[in-house]
């Protein structure tokens, strides 16, 4: 079968792949459609590593797919070959102490296709685990179902921190992740939300998912701007959906004093951020990290199903074999680029 696979740091190459094994009991065989370049493909492309996590080439990127069952295996009641299903990428246990807890993204012996340990789906067949195939309604759309998992993950933010009614949100990086986090917090009640990011074309695309204001870092400070808008007092909630070097201390410097900074982006290997600690300390700020998604995907899914999360970020489509001018115009911000999606004919 088809796939591309990442070669070396920034060289992606099609090659062909051995196609994966009939679906055994409990498994399903699922056809790729549609695959969305994450944030964290990038990381792999340009590093060739996620912080301690180094590349193992050839290495095939993508984990947020969308696609339709192919084949069932035994025991498989609840899903039909031809059915659309969206993929959760990191496949677990079950049986380790998070995962009876129900905390199944700290599972013990997680392993996450996409990345060294496993496989992603920028490859036309994959087999998974029946229970890692979620049906999404016919009317879906497999850009919308490649939106399932990236929002999944703000889902499972707010299990970890609660959006008040009412609450004032700064979002620092406007990219896709910053985007769906500014529109889940406006669906939460948030009064304002406030997008700081460089790029013109990304602060648009904060204005349809409902940012009250935002604020361009070339001409501005962003904390100097956020509290100018709410004079003086910061914000309830940060979330650091950019995870550049300067962005945890600016999210300390524009939350109010007892306020909550969310980390949600993934730093660069090669640019080690440093943490004003005694700033945080003297606001007594929360700290609050996050690790994936943790089986929110039907909820995802009843979001988008109920246009709730504009999508007009969506702005890119490409065919497999493009797939390496995909990654060039996403790490060049270039053409007006929001969320790229790797189409599988």
């Amino acid at each position: 079968m088809r796939s591309i696979q990442l070669t070396a740091p920034q060289v992606l190459e099609p090659r062909e792949m051995a196609m994966p094994p009939d679906p055994g009991p409990g498994e399903v065989l699922v056809r790729v459609r549609a695959v969305g370049i994450c944030g964290s493909d990038l990381h792999w492309f340009l590093e060739g590593r996620i912080g301690d996590h180094r590349a193992v080439f050839p290495q095939v990127l993508g984990h947020e797919p969308a696609g339709v069952i192919e084949a069932v295996g035994a025991g498989i009641h609840d899903l039909r070959p031809g059915q659309k299903v969206a993929v959760e990428p990191t496949i677990t246990c079950g049986t380790c102490e998070f995962c009876l807890a129900g905390r199944h993204n700290n599972c013990l012996r997680s392993r996450n296709m996409g990345s060294s340990q496993l496989p992603g789906l920028f490859r036309e067949f994959a087999t998974v685990p029946a229970h890692n195939a979620v049906a999404v309604p016919d009317a879906m759309s497999f850009d919308e179902a490649t939106i399932v998992e990236p929002l999944a993950v703000i889902l499972h933010v707010l299990e970890l921190t609660h959006v008040p009614l009412g609450a004032t949100v700064a979002v620092l990086g406007a990219g896709p992740i910053g985007l769906l986090t500014a529109a889940v917090a406006r669906q939460c009640g948030a009064a304002r939300v406030f997008v700081a990011d460089r790029l013109p074309h990304r602060l648009r695309f904060a204005a349809d998912a409902g940012a009250e204001a935002t604020i361009d870092i070339n001409g501005q400070s962003a904390v100097e701007a956020v509290m100018d808008h709410t004079r003086g007092r910061g914000v309830d909630l940060v979330f650091d959906c950019a995870a550049a070097p300067d962005t945890l201390n600016t999210a300390v410097g524009m939350a109010r004093r007892g306020g909550r900074v969310v980390l949600i982006g993934l730093p660069s290997a090669a640019a080690p951020i440093r943490f004003d600690l005694l700033a945080a300390m003297a606001k007594e700020l929360e700290i609050q990290t996050i690790r994936r998604s943790n089986c929110n995907a039907h909820a995802a899914i009843a979001l988008l199903m109920a246009g709730r999360i504009p999508l007009s970020f969506v702005t890119h489509h490409f065919p497999l074999e493009e797939t390496p001018r995909a990654f060039a115009t996403a790490t060049a911000y270039a053409d007006g680029i929001g969320k790229a999606i790797i189409e599988i004919s």
